[in-house]
């Protein structure tokens, strides 16, 4: 017979999964993420590296972010001034978690759709 589990041992388990997705949460944090770890720094760096990630709402992704411990904002002393983020040492121990979902990711699509990323892309390009 099958053991039963008590709530206890439910939100036992829950809770530390709903502490990391209220952080990492969204459709734009952990693209964010990663554009920072590919070295984009500045504002506009990240923007454009994100399709259709707004200004506000990067505004208010970033600041979350810091909240979180995840970047540092530093603001350079330069005329103009100018304001860089990066990631901190706290952040690299989400690339488990990003590569683990991306390994997933992957292997969801060829589960659904029966192709990889790599293959749509070559398909995209003799269509074009």
């Amino acid at each position: 017979m099958e053991k039963q589990h008590n709530h206890k041992d439910c939100t036992k388990a829950l809770k530390p999964v709903q502490d990391t997705l209220d952080v990492i949460n969204g459709k734009w944090k952990l693209q964010i993420i990663i554009s920072l770890n590919a070295g984009n720094k500045r504002f506009t760096e990240i923007e454009r590296s994100i399709p259709k990630l707004t200004s506000k709402v990067l505004a208010k992704e970033l600041k979350e972010l810091e909240q979180n411990g995840l970047l540092e904002r530093v603001v350079k002393d330069t005329y103009p001034v100018s304001i860089e983020y990066l990631p901190t040492e706290y952040t690299k121990t989400l690339h488990p978690v990003v590569e683990s979902l991306g390994n997933w990711g992957k292997n969801h699509r060829q589960h659904i759709f029966g192709t990889t990323i790599e293959e749509e892309a070559k398909n995209d390009d003799v269509a074009e």
